[in-house]
């Protein structure tokens, strides 16, 4: 009984709080609540969410883009000399200021802490508010960020070290993307490794033999798109000949919208997610598949997690956070709702931003 109180909402009586939502993001670019202290070192990323969140809405008239071009650009790491180059060290973008600089215990500071993921979120921001990437000195980036991928094709997301996964395959095979320069990484090794981390029951995790999640599954997917490794007609009678097994990913994907609630969850016997309707609704969209979403269903799900104050939560009931209020956003962006631009997928940031205009 309980549980079907708390489900029992109707729909139609819920709208998508346009003008709220970007006054969410307005506040979250002006200052960043107190609960947000502890994510200091991910600034960069931050920042990424709120400006393509606003970017969605066509409101980047809301910001100072000079100011914003020049924080990012002066996060990225820059070699001493040609001699300091051939360290190992991956020359990108730190995340803040607080990795900018890091010290040990003695004071003596410390090698560059630039990281893929910062990387990514530097260049999606940059290509978000209109600057020419040509400009950044991409050569010594893309060495760099070589060095990184391993000899299985994944990629390490700093140079001393770190976890290794999909979630960095797809930061670098998007960094290339943006910045239209290939050489940054071996993309037929990166296919290799994705296609070991292609579960039995379809889906994907972020190593091999791992459970198979939402989120790494984006990843296989919208890497294998920007590397060019998938097809345009994914779901023709052809698509066994695709690098992975396409019909096995779409029966997953499918299985992971809830009957009893529209939402969508990242893994089996897992609850439903704000995030996992772009994680999984994206990777449908990139597979061409979306058209078998139950959209009036996610649509009233992902109503019951948005606030009153603007943004979305991770379930219903609870307050905004900024990462699931950007992705909130994207769903509704690709859910076609009136007034937002609509997404590159693959990319994570508006089509018009990806492009270029």
């Amino acid at each position: 009984m309980e549980d079907e109180e708390l489900w029992d909402f109707d729909s139609e009586s819920l709208s998508f709080e346009k003008d709220r939502h970007v006054l969410y993001l307005e506040m979250m670019y002006q200052l960043l609540p107190a609960p947000y202290q502890g994510q200091e070192i991910n600034r960069l990323t931050l920042a990424y969410f709120v400006i393509s969140g606003l970017d969605i809405f066509g409101a980047l008239d809301r910001i100072d883009k000079e100011a914003v071009i020049n924080w990012v650009l002066s996060l990225q790491a820059h070699p001493k000399n040609d001699r300091t180059f051939e360290n190992g060290q991956f020359y990108g973008f730190h995340g803040s200021r607080s990795s900018q600089f890091q010290s040990n215990n003695n004071g003596a500071a410390r090698l560059n802490g630039s990281h893929l993921a910062s990387t990514y979120c530097a260049l999606a921001i940059l290509k978000t508010v209109g600057y020419d990437l040509s400009q950044i000195d991409s050569e010594v980036l893309l060495k760099s960020m070589k060095t990184l991928q391993q000899p299985n094709g994944c990629f390490m997301p700093i140079h001393t070290g770190g976890e290794t996964d999909l979630r960095f395959v797809f930061c670098a095979a998007a960094i290339c993307s943006m910045l239209k320069n290939w050489t940054g990484m071996d993309c037929e090794k990166a296919k290799e490794f994705i296609r070991n981390c292609q579960s039995y029951d379809g889906g994907f995790g972020l190593i091999p033999g791992a459970e198979s999640h939402g989120g790494a599954t984006y990843c296989a997917v919208a890497s294998l798109k920007l590397m060019g490794f998938l097809g345009e007609d994914l779901l023709s009678e052809k698509a066994s000949s695709n690098v992975i097994n396409v019909p096995l990913l779409l029966d997953w994907s499918l299985q992971k919208q809830a009957f009893e609630d529209g939402g969508f969850r990242g893994r089996a016997n897992k609850p439903t997610d704000t995030c996992y309707a772009f994680w999984v609704g994206g990777t449908l969209r990139i597979l061409q598949a979306d058209k078998f979403i139950n959209e009036e269903a996610l649509r009233g799900f992902l109503l019951t997690c948005q606030s009153k104050y603007g943004g979305f939560s991770k379930f219903p009931r609870l307050f905004p956070d900024i990462y699931h209020s950007y992705y909130g956003f994207c769903a509704f962006s690709m859910l076609r709702e009136p007034g937002l631009n609509p997404l590159c997928v693959e990319l994570g940031i508006s089509a018009i931003a990806a492009i270029g205009l």
